[in-house]
């Protein structure tokens, strides 16, 4: 079994014999611990942090192999096409993206997961991953997965248990218990887990790691299908009916799986740990030291990068200057910081967050006040991603916005109308396909076109290369759901 090269650039790892295996990626959660940068429009998973692979690809590449059967990804509506897009720039093929209509935490997720995979083999091993943890050591990795297959093949359902690093108050806690007779022993040989421990407080935490064996909780699981679906019909039966009524209802194209809403709706908000890994007698853990991190926070952040001689992270466009142990990130204008130490400085085009790094785990409070006041930064960037391409604000003013679009080759909008604004276009990079109140025509570069209050109108690319226009809105309202959609071939409503 080959472990592929890891979002740190190491080397692929073996790992013994496997048959089929199923990884399955839940990505799911807005990471607003990582605001500014991560957002609902444009979550953690989805952004290279640690290396030029988003955290998505770096996990999928993971379980990569002939081995391996293609990833099964659960995530949300909205992002499917990002998903498929950096599935696709990552040569991972034949993925299947199954779409949640709402979060419903990972009990629902990895039960609709196991469903699908039972459907055509309930052996299956399905190896469990979250899309948004690091792992440094991936030929560790591999090792781990290799002691825990045995296992899992018996019945039993592993999880991969971190040594801990420090008397952390933010995972979950595990107390390893007897060994398994069906798993070969050694140094990561798989035990049955004694007990869960939740998140503990300070004390707690520090007699925890003082006492040398206990292990973080990493949220990774290795099953076999038919091993949780009845772990399910035993500890959680409410939920496992309305799973499976969600996969039986669901729909399909080439694409995605889309679980019945009605359904998956009535599921419990409950994570996997709570609804069966906490009450099965048949839970085991596999300690490994795997350099891994959730990746819950900037000061996780600082803690995995790579560090100049001071103990600072630097990326982008930072200065630093007489500055010790910081994270500085900036995505656009220069960041420049003098005379601090201990903290984090995060710039995007739209927003600035300065915070002590002790203090990182809060910033979901400044994301909370800001959904409350009705901020658009809370929730999407001023770049916004879309099936054709993206568009970006880049002006907005009391009764005009303008805009840059940018449209893919192939990349056709909606046909729609507005109630409230008219618009006017002017192509400045490539050619654009434009339909107004029935006409169509092509526009080139320095030509432009005005879209009436009320007018159907669409834009395309025929092209071979991305076009680029400059959109100006001007009417009494100039929010995005002044919208009508009249045809559209992302299935969009």
């Amino acid at each position: 079994m080959n472990v592929m090269q890891d979002a740190s650039g190491a080397e692929p790892a073996a790992a013994g014999r496997a048959g089929t295996i199923v990884p399955v990626i839940l990505s799911g959660g807005a990471g607003t611990r990582l605001w500014p940068l991560s957002r609902e429009s444009f979550p953690k998973p989805l952004w290279p942090l640690l290396s030029e692979r988003s955290l998505i690809q770096a996990t999928a590449l993971r379980a990569s192999g002939a081995e391996f059967a293609p990833p099964l990804i659960v995530a949300g509506e909205a992002h499917r096409f990002l998903i498929a897009e950096q599935m696709q720039e990552a040569g991972i093929a034949g993925a299947r993206i199954v779409l949640e209509p709402e979060g419903r935490n990972s009990g629902p997720a990895i039960a609709a997961a196991s469903l699908l995979v039972a459907e055509s083999d309930p052996g299956a091993v399905i190896w469990m991953m979250a899309a948004d943890a690091a792992i440094g050591e991936p030929d560790s990795l591999g090792e781990a997965l290799a002691a825990a297959l045995p296992a899992a093949r018996a019945g039993w359902i592993v999880t991969f248990g971190m040594k801990p690093t420090r008397a952390e108050t933010g995972y979950g806690w595990i107390e390893p218990g007897a060994e398994i007779a069906e798993a070969p022993q050694g140094a990561m040989g798989a035990r049955a887990i004694a007990r869960f421990i939740e998140k503990p407080d300070p004390e707690t935490a520090a007699r925890l790691f003082d006492a040398g064996f206990y292990l973080w909780n990493s949220g990774m699981f290795v099953f076999r299908a038919g091993t949780l679906i009845e772990e399910l019909a035993l500890h959680a039966p409410e939920l496992l009916a309305a799973v499976r009524q969600a996969v039986a209802t669901r729909s399909e194209d080439p694409d995605f799986i889309r679980l019945g809403a009605a359904a998956f709706l009535a599921c419990p908000n409950i994570s996997l740990d709570v609804a069966v890994a906490e009450r099965t007698q048949r839970a085991a853990v596999v300690a490994a030291d795997l350099g891994w991190s959730d990746i819950g926070s900037w000061h996780a952040l600082w803690e995995i990068g790579a560090k100049d001689e001071a103990g600072n992270v630097a990326v982008g466009d930072v200065m630093l200057e007489d500055s010790s142990d910081c994270y500085v990130r900036s995505d656009g204008r220069l960041a420049a910081v003098v005379g601090l130490k201990d903290v984090v400085v995060v710039a995007t085009e739209d927003a600035v967050l300065a915070v002590h790094r002790e203090r990182a785990q809060d910033v979901k409070a400044v994301v909370d006040r800001l959904k409350a006041a009705g901020r658009a930064e809370a929730v999407s960037h001023r770049r916004v991603y879309r099936p054709w391409g993206f568009y970006e604000s880049l002006m907005l003013g009391e009764r005009f916005q303008v805009k840059r679009i940018v449209v893919k080759p192939g990349g056709i909008l909606s046909l729609q109308k507005h109630f409230h604004r008219a618009e006017h276009w002017t192509v400045v990079e490539g050619s654009a396909l434009v339909t107004v109140g029935g006409e169509k025509r092509l526009v080139s570069e320095n030509e432009s076109v005005f879209v009436p209050l009320g007018a159907v109108h669409r834009m395309e690319n025929p092209g071979r290369i991305p076009f680029t226009l400059i959109e100006v809105q001007s009417g009494s309202y100039l929010g995005e759901d002044d919208i009508v959609r009249l045809e559209d071939s992302y299935g969009r409503a």
